[in-house]
């Protein structure tokens, strides 16, 4: 009995299914002492495999909890690691990704670069022909020149006179080793004129007038050679009585040489043109024609195709002239550039002239502007 006081005192957990082993194993003990003694070892052996069972079936229960939390920690560990080595994997694509789109994109930027260097190239290049052509006046390009020319103070009035000179240049290969150079100059002339209107007391008014029309033109053709260290040539101009107006015309047809030589170092362009016209023909009651032309150029290369001119707009000498006033000498300058309107290379020009020589009541100054439209053609 005592060791079944014993049994009953041992420490178990306390719960709904250790009570009811220790019931069983109370009720079976009781019924074991009331029917033998002998079956008191039997009792104490069930007794104590009933409470092992029940103390096992506790710390099972107890137990089971803490390795279902520890099971569901560890889940959710390996999910979060797996979770985590996904989103690591997917930013490392996404980088990779990346690079290689870098590296695309850069690839066709560094097969594009090296192209756009010869095209930068080509373009300067082509601004360098394009200047020496339109500072070459028997450049064998096609070209359209028109120069628009003011000369000032003209006149007791102070008048001024306007010439547009549109001269075209075509040249025409005569075989392998010449060309043919054809200039024909144009002008169209605003010649003002004063006109003393009596007044019946005080000085005369001057009526401001003039002549507006087409002026005599001036054919030049030169004979060029195509292979030469310097560049020149020579032949014939003519004056032709085309003028619209018999203020704006010298009433003769003229003829005479005409010779233009050049050079073009890297600096610029140096060179000379110089002509001569006689009269053959013509109005009687106009004077002869003796005119003598000559025209200095020094142009200076600049960067960007920009140019600095120093030249004449011609001087002159009408040798039929012996009571004064023959010369006729301008000096002056100004910058120049080519441009490009779209496909088309244009040349422009600014030019201001001091006539330090001239007639008494002639322009002491001009100022022109010109524009070439060049079309070039290979020799």
């Amino acid at each position: 009995m005592s060791l079944c006081c014993e049994v009953k005192n041992t420490s178990v957990p306390e719960d709904k299914g250790r009570e009811e082993i220790m019931d069983g194993a109370e009720s079976l003990l009781t019924y074991c002492a009331r029917r033998k003694k002998s079956a008191t070892g039997l009792s104490v052996l069930l007794t104590c495999i009933l409470l092992g069972a029940a103390a096992g079936s506790s710390r099972a229960q107890e137990a089971q909890p803490v390795q279902t939390t520890q099971s569901l920690q560890t889940a959710e560990d390996e999910q979060t690691g797996q979770t985590t080595a996904q989103t690591a994997q997917t930013t490392a694509q996404t980088a990779q990704t990346t690079a290689q789109t870098g590296q695309t994109t850069a690839q066709p930027a560094q097969a594009t670069a090296p192209a756009s260097q010869p095209q930068s190239t080509s373009t300067i290049a082509a601004q360098e022909q394009a200047r020496k052509q339109a500072q070459n006046p028997i450049a064998s390009v096609i070209s359209l020149p028109i120069q628009e020319n003011w000369n000032f103070n003209i006149g007791p009035a102070n008048r001024v006179q306007n010439i547009m000179n549109i001269q075209p240049v075509i040249p025409v290969g005569l075989g392998e080793n010449w060309n043919l150079i054809t200039r024909w100059v144009t002008p169209i002339i605003y010649q003002p004129y004063a006109v003393p209107i009596p007044q019946p007391s005080g000085p005369p008014v001057l009526f401001q007038s003039g002549a507006y029309g087409l002026g005599d033109m001036q054919p030049q053709f030169y004979f060029s050679p195509k292979h030469s260290k310097v560049t020149w040539g020579v032949g014939p101009i003519f004056l032709v009585p085309t003028a619209s107006q018999a203020l704006l015309s010298q009433g003769k047809f003229g003829i005479g040489p005409t010779f233009v030589a050049l050079v073009q170092p890297k600096f610029g362009t140096v060179g000379v043109l110089v002509n001569n016209i006689w009269s053959v023909a013509g109005h009687q009651g106009k004077p002869d024609v003796n005119q003598f032309y000559l025209q200095p150029f020094l142009n200076y290369n600049l960067h960007y195709a920009w140019y600095l001119s120093l030249q004449t707009s011609g001087i002159t000498a009408n040798w039929e002239k012996t009571n004064g006033g023959r010369w006729v000498v301008p000096i002056g300058g100004g910058p120049g550039r080519i441009w490009k309107l779209g496909h088309q290379t244009v040349n422009v020009q600014t030019f201001f002239f001091g006539n330090v020589v001239h007639p008494p009541g002639t322009s002491p100054w001009a100022f022109r502007i010109a524009f070439t439209l060049l079309f070039p053609k290979p020799r």
